[in-house]
C-alpha cells in the first residue's frame, strides 16, 4: 500500500527542479524497470509495482534487497506521468558524474543542439544504442535526460548511452574534433559524400542549428527528398536515424 505522503513525494519528481534538488528520477514500464533490476540495481531507491510484476521478479527484488511496494493500477496512475501506466515505477538515483574519454578519430557521435521534445531525445538515445554510439553530446538547452518521458522513450538505452551537456565550442576543443558535420536543409547530399568519423550536429526541431553553432560546422549535409515532396523537413529523430544509418554503413560495414 502506498501512502498519500509517498504519492505527493513521487509527484514532485515530475518536475525538473525537484529532480535536480533530490538527484532522483522516475523510470517507468516493464522493459525499463526490468533492465534496471538486471543491470543497475544500485540505482533503484524504491520500487512501486503491481502484485503480478513483483511476483514475477521476486527473486531479483529479494536478491538485491530492493524496497518494493505493491500497488494497484489506480494508485500507479496517480504517480505516473504516462497516460497509460505500465505495471512498474522505480525511483532512481542520478548517474554519478564522471569524465568521459571519446576518440573522434576512431568513432562518430552526435551533438544535439536544443532538442526540446522528450520523445525525440529518447528515440535518439535508443538509436545511438542500436548503432553502438556510447556517448551523445548535448547543448544545455536540450531536453533533460531525467525527464520521465525521455527515460520511457529510450526503452532502457539510457543505461548504456552516456549523455554529456556541454557547449559545442567546448566539445570541439576538449575532444580535439577535426570534422564537425551539420544536418541542414541546404547541405551536400549525404549519399554522395565520403563520410568519416567526427561530430554530427542535429538542430532544434523548429529552428535547426543555432547561428553561433552553424559557424563551427566544417561540412554541411542534407538528406535528399523526392522533388515533388510537399514535406518541408523531417522529424529530428527520423533525420537522425537516416544519418546514423549512412554513417554506420560507410564507417563500420
Amino acid at each position: 500500500m502506498i501512502s498519500k505522503n509517498q504519492i505527493k513525494q513521487i509527484q514532485t519528481l515530475h518536475l525538473k527542479k525537484n529532480r535536480d534538488a533530490e538527484r532522483l528520477f522516475l523510470a517507468e514500464g516493464i522493459k525499463t524497470v526490468t533492465e534496471l533490476l538486471l543491470h543497475r540495481t544500485e540505482m533503484i531507491k524504491a520500487l512501486f509495482a503491481t502484485p503480478a510484476f513483483i511476483d514475477e521478479n521476486a527473486g531479483l527484488i529479494a536478491k538485491n534487497n530492493i524496497e518494493a511496494t505493491s500497488i494497484s493500477e489506480i494508485e500507479l496512475k496517480k504517480i505516473s506521468v504516462q497516460t497509460t501506466p505500465n505495471s512498474a515505477l522505480a525511483i532512481c538515483s542520478f548517474f554519478k558524474e564522471q569524465e568521459l574519454a571519446y576518440n573522434f578519430d576512431l568513432k562518430y557521435s552526435f551533438y544535439l543542439d536544443d532538442i526540446r521534445d522528450p520523445g525525440n531525445f529518447g528515440t535518439i538515445i535508443r538509436l545511438a544504442d542500436w548503432y553502438g554510439i556510447s556517448t551523445i553530446f548535448c547543448s544545455n538547452s536540450t531536453c533533460d535526460l531525467y525527464n520521465p518521458k525521455v527515460i520511457q522513450a529510450t526503452m532502457g538505452a539510457f543505461l548504456r548511452v552516456k549523455i554529456i551537456y556541454l557547449p559545442l565550442p567546448d566539445v570541439i576543443k576538449n575532444y580535439k574534433i577535426k570534422t564537425v558535420y551539420g544536418a541542414v536543409l541546404n547541405g551536400k547530399n549525404i549519399y554522395k559524400e565520403k563520410l568519416n568519423n567526427g561530430l554530427i550536429v542535429i538542430g532544434n526541431e523548429a529552428n535547426g542549428i543555432n547561428e553561433e553553432n552553424l559557424k563551427l560546422i566544417t561540412q554541411s549535409l542534407t538528406i535528399p527528398s523526392h522533388q515533388a515532396s510537399g514535406t518541408e523537413s523531417l522529424n529530428a529523430a527520423m533525420a537522425t536515424a537516416i544519418i546514423t544509418s549512412e554513417f554506420f554503413r560507410q564507417t563500420r560495414m
